[in-house]
């Protein structure tokens, strides 16, 4: 049986040695932001049913492929699609991405999605900067065996989304004239807009 950690090196290897050199941000672009990674200079594109481990993407809109380059002057590796919980995948699946990034030392992970939302004072469309999450799920990415070299069996979760990141999100948008607003994203089955 292979192992966790056999399956990252495995992956990240054939990563690296595709042309991927240091990340300094993982992006994962949800539905409606997938043409970012468009704007990526100098880009090395990796299909998703080329990467080992890597399942592909199922859902419409989603190109199912990793696209590396520069984006901003920062170093990004771009999930273009991702994998999701509703279209039959486990946990450790639909994570997997995000323990790849890691491996390969991404400095930082940007994850942005469409969603619907329960609050009356929102409108389709608003921006929204996640404070914190719910998983009203039934299931956790880290059940199962823990293996130190990914971090403890139970992370801290004071903060699960990054305060200067968030700052930094609010002093862009405030620039740009860009209205957003804040919350907490709740996970739920799917698929659900």
């Amino acid at each position: 049986m292979t192992t966790l950690h056999e399956k990252l090196q495995e992956t990240t290897a054939f990563i690296k040695g595709s042309g991927v050199g240091e990340v300094e941000f993982g992006l994962i672009l949800g539905s409606g932001l997938g043409e970012l990674a468009d704007e990526i200079e100098n880009p090395i594109v990796l299909p998703y049913n080329d990467i080992p481990h890597f399942p592909v993407s199922t859902v419409v809109g989603h190109a199912g492929q990793l696209v590396y380059g520069i984006l901003a002057g920062k170093k990004v590796l771009a999930m273009q699609g991702r994998f999701h919980y509703y279209e039959g995948h486990s946990m450790q699946t639909v994570t997997y991405p995000v323990r790849v990034m890691s491996a390969l030392k991404a400095h930082s992970l940007v994850v942005t999605n469409a969603c619907g939302g329960i609050n009356p004072d929102f409108k389709p469309g608003d921006l929204m900067i996640i404070d914190d999450f719910i998983n009203s799920l039934d299931v956790n990415p880290l059940i199962g065996d823990n293996d130190e070299r990914f971090g403890p069996r139970f992370p801290d979760m004071s903060e699960p989304y990054s305060i200067q990141l968030r700052e930094k999100a609010e002093q862009v948008a405030d620039q740009l004239a860009i209205p957003y607003r804040h919350g907490v994203y709740t996970l739920f089955q799917g698929p659900y807009y």
